[in-house]
């Protein structure tokens, strides 16, 4: 997944930033508003982290402004706050959830697992397309009785794909949705992670075809 965290503390975002690379998500940070606008206009994100004291404002008026532009990005909300009415305004703004400082990382990430299975309308960690059984929590791909254990832009890459079952997915979308702005990476990464997927899919009943002048699709085969 791809996220953009909004926070101006760099030692905690800095501590964010590795806990959730580590389990394998691309994340853009911006450390005021100004910088969350500019990446939230120019990049598609499955989940902002979003801090509510920032140096140029409060975050609430780029919540506000977000959710004016109908964008449906899920937000959890970063904050020292601890009021009831505090928490409820930011409901009310169109936060999907928020989580109190100081928190425990593991509860992070399990509530950015729960508000993006939420979104997506899944209450299962397990994604099912065709004969496929994938679970991005443990990283694995199940055909039939074979099990593979995926490597990380495979994941990502994967979850991308069945996120938007027969819909095309150009190379530039991809590198966008795999890699930060901090990656120096071209469009042929994009080639050899097709190509590993298509090896694991081998067998199955999907298949990822090339749409020649357009990009890639998963689809049933």
């Amino acid at each position: 997944m791809r996220f953009l965290l909004v926070e101006d503390n760099i030692s905690l975002a800095t501590a964010v930033l590795d806990r959730l690379r580590m389990d394998g998500h691309v994340i853009d940070h911006a450390a005021n508003i100004a910088a969350a606008e500019d990446f939230s206009a120019t990049a598609d994100y499955d989940l902002i982290l979003l801090d509510i004291m920032l140096p140029d404002g409060d975050g609430r008026a780029f919540l506000r402004s977000h959710r004016n532009r109908l964008m449906e990005t899920p937000v959890i909300v970063l904050t020292a706050r601890s009021e009831v009415s505090d928490r409820v305004g930011m409901l009310d703004l169109g936060a999907d959830d928020y989580i109190t400082k100081p928190f425990d990382f593991s509860e992070l990430e399990a509530r950015c697992r729960a508000v993006l299975r939420r979104h997506g309308g899944d209450s299962s960690n397990q994604k099912r397309f065709g004969d496929l059984v994938f679970n991005p929590l443990a990283g694995t791909l199940s055909v039939g009785d074979k099990t593979i254990t995926l490597r990380n832009k495979e994941l990502r890459l994967l979850e991308i794909f069945l996120s938007g079952p027969d819909r095309i997915y150009s190379k530039p979308k991809l590198v966008d949705r795999l890699f930060s702005y901090d990656e120096d990476v071209s469009e042929n990464a994009i080639e050899v992670y097709v190509g590993r997927l298509r090896k694991h899919l081998s067998g199955s009943g999907v298949e990822i075809t090339t749409v020649r002048g357009l990009g890639y699709r998963m689809s049933l085969a």
